[in-house]
């Protein structure tokens, strides 16, 4: 009978030994899962998918540090493209300066008025003249705040009989303002100025 109570006792611990293994083993693996499931979930906030082309593209959200160097050069070259990229046509040309204007502060609105005033667009207008330009490069000092640009482009004039080259050098400072649909990189192009803008060469067409 005694013989018998301690076989019940060793089946009872080794039970019970068995339980807290599997207990503990549980725990362990519902944790390893949370885990995963957490990172998982993580990893799949910081990705997004592009539609372009009909092709879903993957794409990486990174903070704004981690950009600003793209982001700042793309709404400079924004900027010059929608101020200098005109057609002979005044609608055209209010389009494109009114979204230029949304980018940058009063210094940009101030050589708009003084080109209009001189009778700039009015001689573009009137000579079906179309003005082109491509941003080469933009130098970025991120080192101070706001940033210090300068933007180096070349602008195309257009006309039925001659096509006219010339360079341009601006520069400005960059501070962070909200992010809009008018202005998506979430800069404001502040004392922008015009360092040259020279004619290099003319093409008769």
């Amino acid at each position: 009978m005694f013989h018998q109570l301690k076989n019940i006792d060793t089946a009872f611990k080794h039970i019970k030994a068995f339980s807290i293994i599997m207990i503990v083993a549980c725990i362990v693996i519902s944790l390893f899962a949370l885990v995963k499931s957490y990172r998982a979930t993580e990893a799949a906030q910081n990705r997004i998918y592009i539609l372009a082309n009909g092709k879903a593209l993957e794409a990486f959200s990174a903070g704004r540090k981690d950009n600003i160097q793209v982001e700042a050069k793309d709404h400079v070259k924004t900027f010059h493209q929608y101020f200098f990229g005109l057609d002979p046509d005044d609608k055209v040309i209010q389009a494109n300066v009114s979204k230029a204007l949304y980018l940058a502060d009063r210094s940009a609105k101030s050589q708009y008025d003084n080109l209009k005033e001189n009778g700039y667009y009015s001689n573009l207008i009137a000579a079906n003249i179309s003005q082109e330009i491509n941003v080469d490069s933009v130098e970025l000092d991120i080192n101070q705040y706001p940033y210090f640009f300068r933007c180096f482009a070349t602008q195309k004039l257009i006309r039925a009989t001659s096509t006219a080259n010339r360079t341009l050098i601006t520069e400005g400072f960059l501070r962070n303002v909200s992010r809009s649909d008018n202005n998506p990189h979430g800069f404001l192009i502040e004392r922008w100025k015009t360092i040259s803008n020279r004619d290099t060469t003319l093409q008769n067409q």
